[in-house]
């Protein structure tokens, strides 16, 4: 196993591995700090380590992207933590890889983290579409778009795939599947859209795979959320439209840009459950 920080990633310029990469992961032994504390070899005490991750994708065989929350928990008699950027940069490696289901997210990601902790890891997976409202914040109101069976193979932006129906509608729509790429570091955005809009139906099958389509995208929140108001409004001309982007933190921070045909003077600020 590594051990000292300088045969880590941390501290420095760290690519952005999309594809599946233990190797990521960077363990540090608890003794050394525990040496330094007093803390015998016998432990006095009993616990922990909780995780809550934010930020879980992978590809299902279809390339189609699932989006979770991830619940990540060992006990404190393990020899070994995990270094909280190198976990990000592992979690960050499942983003373009395909995995035949959330079993084996999971069974992967327990192995993974058992072997470099040395002791016994809980893991639960939470895929978003199937979070239990009661326990979290809740999604976006609407209809989500997220249980279509699509099949995904383009992820640089496509307006081409907005299209409409010959139908008069005024819906809520939305999706947490809308990720792209910091336009400075290049390291992925994750957020969950809101489209309200009054006009012809707007094909959702086409509206979910322009979403995933800024998967490999560069550009920041505020101008991914202006492209895509543009854009519907080009591609489908709706008599009204909205378009609301909640992005998860970064740093402690999130952004939420809204853009809307209306003009809006006083709006709550839910967080969702991602955020």
């Amino acid at each position: 196993m590594k051990e000292t920080p300088e045969q880590s990633e941390l501290g420095k310029k760290a690519e952005y591995d999309p594809h599946y990469n233990p190797g990521k992961l960077f363990p540090i032994p608890r003794k050394v700090k525990r040496d330094e504390i007093g803390v015998p070899d016998k432990l006095p005490f009993f616990g922990f380590d909780l995780w809550n991750h934010y930020e879980v994708s992978w590809l299902n065989e279809n390339g189609k992207p699932i989006v979770a929350l991830a619940e990540i928990q060992y006990g404190c008699d393990t020899p070994y933590i995990i270094e909280s950027k190198s976990m990000k940069l592992y979690f960050n490696s499942f983003n373009n890889t395909k995995f035949n289901n959330e079993e084996s997210v999971k069974e992967i990601i327990k192995k993974d983290l058992e072997k470099n902790v040395g002791g016994l890891v809980s893991v639960n997976i939470f895929p978003l579409n199937t979070l239990n409202e009661n326990k979290l914040y809740p999604n976006f109101e609407g209809e989500c778009l997220d249980n279509l069976d699509i099949e995904c193979s383009s992820y640089e932006v496509q307006p081409t795939f907005l299209k409409t129906e010959n139908e008069l509608v005024e819906e809520i729509l939305f999706s947490n599947l809308l990720k792209s790429n910091c336009l400075v570091t290049n390291q992925p955005d994750w957020g969950s859209l809101q489209i309200s809009y009054k006009g012809n139906k707007i094909d959702r099958e086409g509206l979910l795979r322009y979403i995933v389509s800024f998967r490999n995208h560069n550009e920041f929140h505020e101008q991914c959320i202006e492209r895509i108001f543009i854009d519907i409004m080009t591609h489908c001309k709706p008599d009204e439209l909205t378009v609301y982007g909640r992005y998860t933190r970064r740093g402690g921070l999130d952004i939420n840009p809204y853009r809307s045909t209306k003009k809006v003077s006083n709006m709550l600020n839910r967080r969702l459950c991602r955020q």
